[in-house]
């Protein structure tokens, strides 16, 4: 339980750091507001068609009576418009990021220097950097589709499918998510994708207590624009922790620099770089 304090606390402290530093806040709002047109389009359009898409899907129901009709199509109805939202929570962080690479990079990049030591850099140029952001993208869609799937299965399931298994998609969406926003840093250090998703398992509860608040804020409109600029520094700080890395000017609470040193990371030496993609 205590991990996932330490998740949360990220979370709080990328909000915090954001806040300190408005100019990086607004910079950061303007590929969340790009892909949040684009996304309440989609699922306006989801939640006007979602009747005549379960009816397509279920011809054999044509000839039922009430209430039974009612009961199987408004149900079915609910879960589509439920998986849609589930994976537009997942989708909507990695089209940002990917949107936004540029701006979202040099964010990350500020919070490396505001915290000391080494400012990684990748070395790639913008299209490469981009092409692996959404090779890796479309590996965490696949596995996300693949457990939206099971889970919508699952979701007929008496008291289990209406209880259980939302908890489990929430959890599922908020470890993915942190992957996502975990990735900005992590791309800079030069971590592949397995190694990636090793980290978080290693620390699940930590992805976790960061992921899964993120995700419900994230049904609420428009609260995922306002915190994609702070989350993404939030993942930033978790990112330092995951591969072991020291801070300069680190004002998370003793509780963090503990779990740190149990979790087993080791300090890296770095030294300074200043790295700018974009002026600042």
């Amino acid at each position: 339980m205590r991990d996932l304090g330490v998740g949360f606390g990220f979370l709080v402290q990328g909000q915090k750091w954001v806040a300190r530093h408005g100019r990086w806040f607004g910079f950061g709002l303007l590929p969340g507001l790009v892909t949040l047109v684009l996304y309440t389009g989609a699922l306006v359009g989801l939640g006007y068609g979602a009747d005549d898409l379960v009816a397509w899907m279920t011809p054999f129901a044509d000839d039922w009576t009430s209430p039974w009709l009612d009961i199987v199509r408004g149900t079915l109805t609910a879960l589509v418009f439920a998986f849609g939202l589930f994976l537009a929570v997942i989708t909507f962080t990695a089209v940002t990021l990917l949107v936004g690479q540029p701006f979202y990079e040099s964010l990350s990049e500020a919070v490396d220097r505001g915290e000391g030591g080494e400012v990684p850099e990748s070395g790639l140029p913008l299209w490469r950097e981009l092409w692996i952001s959404a090779r890796d993208s479309l590996k965490v869609l696949v596995r996300v589709a693949f457990y939206g799937i099971l889970l919508f299965a699952c979701g007929f399931i008496p008291v289990i499918g209406q209880t259980v298994v939302p908890v489990i998609g929430f959890c599922v969406s908020g470890f993915f998510l942190t992957q996502e926003l975990t990735s900005v840093a992590l791309q800079r250090r030069g971590v592949e994708f397995k190694e990636h998703i090793g980290l978080l398992r290693g620390r699940r509860m930590v992805a976790l207590g960061f992921g899964v608040p993120l995700t419900l804020s994230f049904l609420v409109p428009f609260v995922a624009v306002f915190l994609m600029p702070g989350a993404v520094a939030g993942a930033t700080l978790m990112a330092r922790e995951l591969r072991g890395e020291t801070s300069g000017d680190d004002d998370r609470d003793d509780l963090f620099r503990k779990n740190g040193r149990e979790g087993g990371n080791l300090p890296s030496a770095g030294g300074d770089q200043g790295v700018h993609h974009l002026p600042h």
